[in-house]
């Protein structure tokens, strides 16, 4: 086979690999809580406290990481930036070690640094850098070393349960936002402690730290909203919805209220609320569209249709309130 002819099969095999990735970036399983991503969905705010995402079109990395295999395959590149799986001896060790792990930038081996020198909000500061870069491994080790200086560093402890959330550690999170409120009940703290509730199906105590969170901070969108969920999955419907009614007013109330009883396939009940957001804005497209699939499977097939139509009238005079 002369070298025309291979590079030709290696550029097909490229494509097809860069055609495949393309067709799985809309289909990547999404991570985190089925409930809160319905909200999510919408635009509502939820769950716990989130470090910014660094830049990038998802489909543009994901064509462009054929490529990137591809020159490393024949030597190029290297692995300094790869994610390494962290395990729960991993975790133990940060919490006790005095050193920290770092590559070498030149010859990619492992060293250690004696980092005992630095104070416990240095640490910390650290710490939260790599929390907000997404490097989760980093920031524990940097989180664990700036509460083991000072074990009354409140927010050290509430970024580490952040950090151990983000690696799926969701015992580690629990105790270490636990830790946080009892060294001081703020908002933020008690919102990451109840939605860690939440998650691990104590709805019963979400809803007890959500509440006191709300005290906190009454108008929070973020905790209003987890309060909302965790109120849904204790069926305590009609407090569920003043809940997500505080956070965006009555239209997202109802529409996010009637989108979990949907979940729940409580259709009659999520027909009520898809209503009563339609009363509020008659042409609300999500109320519209949900209605008319609702009657159609209750059997409603006139007042479907009629969804329908207003649908359609809705979107052709350019009404443009849903998704």
């Amino acid at each position: 086979m002369n070298k025309r002819r291979i590079i030709a099969v290696l550029i097909a095999f490229v494509l097809t690999i860069a055609a495949t990735a393309m067709w799985s970036a809309s289909t990547i399983e999404r991570e985190g809580d089925p409930d809160a991503m319905v909200l999510e969905d919408s635009g509502a705010e939820v769950g716990g406290d989130r470090p910014k995402k660094k830049g990038g079109n998802k489909v543009v990395k994901v064509l462009a990481a054929p490529f990137k295999a591809f020159g490393r395959l024949f030597g190029g590149g290297d692995d300094r930036n790869k994610v390494h799986r962290m395990t729960e001896k991993d975790a133990e060790r940060f919490e006790s070690a005095g050193i920290t792990r770092i590559e070498d930038a030149n010859n990619s081996k492992k060293i250690k640094r004696d980092t005992s020198s630095a104070s416990a909000r240095e640490h910390f500061e650290t710490g939260r850098e790599y929390l907000l870069e997404e490097r989760y491994n980093d920031a524990i080790s940097e989180l664990s070393m700036a509460v083991s200086l000072d074990p009354k560093l409140t927010e050290a402890h509430n970024l580490l349960g952040v950090a151990y959330d983000k690696k799926g550690f969701g015992d580690r999170a629990k105790d270490s936002f636990e830790r946080a409120v009892k060294l001081e009940e703020d908002a933020d703290t008690l919102n990451n402690l109840g939605f860690s509730f939440y998650q691990n199906g104590n709805y019963r105590a979400a809803v007890d730290r959500l509440k006191r969170a709300a005290k906190l901070a009454p108008t929070d969108e973020r905790i209003l909203n987890n309060l909302g969920l965790a109120y849904c999955r204790l069926g305590k419907i009609d407090e569920a919805y003043k809940a997500f009614t505080r956070a965006t007013g009555p239209l997202t109330g109802n529409l996010n209220t009637a989108k979990m009883l949907e979940r729940f396939g409580r259709e009659d009940d999520a027909i009520r609320y898809y209503e009563a957001a339609r009363e509020i804005d008659p042409a609300n497209s999500i109320a519209l569209r949900r209605l008319a699939d609702l009657y159609q499977r209750v059997g409603r097939a006139t007042e479907s249709e009629g969804a329908r139509v207003a649908l359609a009238l809705a979107a052709n005079n350019g009404v443009n309130n849903g998704k």
